[in-house]
């Protein structure tokens, strides 16, 4: 197996994953660049690289600015033949991407060129994909528009929450990150262009773009808890000013069988309690946080802000 010298660069979930296959394949990199620990509320799903990365031997390299001098200067200093950047949310420039002999590779949870850009697993969801997919990139000066290296697709369940989708390019990265270098090491460097008349881009989230609109239709608001939900930091509404992260919810009762207001309480259920959508239909609140005690809000109360004025 041909030795590759990599940089790698990360700082959440799926890139402990990718990390610990590379290290698990005998492909463990010489340096490995991540957030510091009191920069982790950047990120709802951080995790620490530095201890496993430090058990083979790897250099470790804080950093929140992957563009700033001082991180290039350490990246040139490993002398590397290839950086790998999976799980970093800022672009990487120029002077960065042309530090290693042989290029940079990107990873994003899409099936490129579909889906380029940020909050890709919750847009998935509430795109109502059926398919999404895994790849590995050249990075360029683009986003996420270089030559495809390798790619796994796998179908999007119709119940598919942003944790089930998580996991599910989890367990591909664990296999396209090895494969990516394998075939880089057998030459096969060049990839595959993307074809961009199938590009499509996600635009950026926040958490306030988890506010649950009660006048939506049950199916729209119940897309939202799934998309948002962990890792992410969730849907959300208000009772009284306490701010309610909604965890879980599924369908209760069809049209008709509540008469009340929007986004009122219609009743508490032996998992939790009961809330009328837009569409006259209501839905149950199965898990929840946020609330005085974890108490269910009171019968009838009306739960809000809503977007739209009544």
């Amino acid at each position: 197996m041909s030795s590759i010298r990599t940089v790698f660069v990360g700082a959440v979930e799926g890139s402990l994953v990718a990390l610990e296959a590379l290290i698990a394949a005998g492909r463990a990199p010489v340096l490995v660049v991540t957030l510091p620990p009191e920069s982790a509320h950047r990120h709802s799903d951080y995790v620490d690289l530095a201890r496993p990365a430090r058990k083979t031997g790897a250099a470790v390299h804080f950093t929140t600015n992957i563009n700033a001098p001082e991180t290039v200067e350490a990246i040139r200093a490993a002398a590397p033949d290839l950086t790998m950047v999976i799980g970093w949310s800022q672009i990487c420039r120029e002077p960065f991407r042309s530090v290693a002999r042989l290029g940079t590779l990107g990873y994003h949870p899409s099936p490129l060129p579909r889906f380029r850009g940020r909050a890709v697993i919750p847009w998935t969801i509430l795109a109502e994909e059926t398919t999404s997919g895994s790849s590995v990139f050249w990075l360029d000066e683009g986003v996420d528009s270089g030559p495809i290296i390798v790619q796994r697709l796998f179908p999007v369940a119709h119940d598919e929450t942003a944790r089930s989708l998580y996991d599910k390019h989890k367990q591909a990265l664990a296999e396209i990150a090895v494969d990516a270098l394998d075939r880089i090491a057998r030459g096969e460097a060049a990839g595959t262009a993307q074809d961009e008349r199938l590009a499509s881009y996600c635009a950026k989230r926040t958490e306030a773009d988890g506010l649950i609109d009660w006048r939506e239709p049950s199916e729209a608001i119940l897309r939202l808890v799934r998309a948002v939900g962990d890792p992410y930091p969730g849907a959300f509404t208000f009772d009284a000013g306490d701010r309610i992260v909604v965890g879980s919810a599924c369908a209760l009762a069809p049209h008709g069988r509540h008469i009340g207001l929007t986004g009122q309480v219609q009743g508490h259920t032996e998992r939790g309690f009961s809330v009328l959508c837009g569409d006259g239909i209501t839905i149950e609140v199965t898990t929840w946080r946020g609330s005085p005690d974890g108490r269910r809000p009171k019968v009838h109360a009306r739960l809000g802000p809503c977007r739209r004025p009544a």
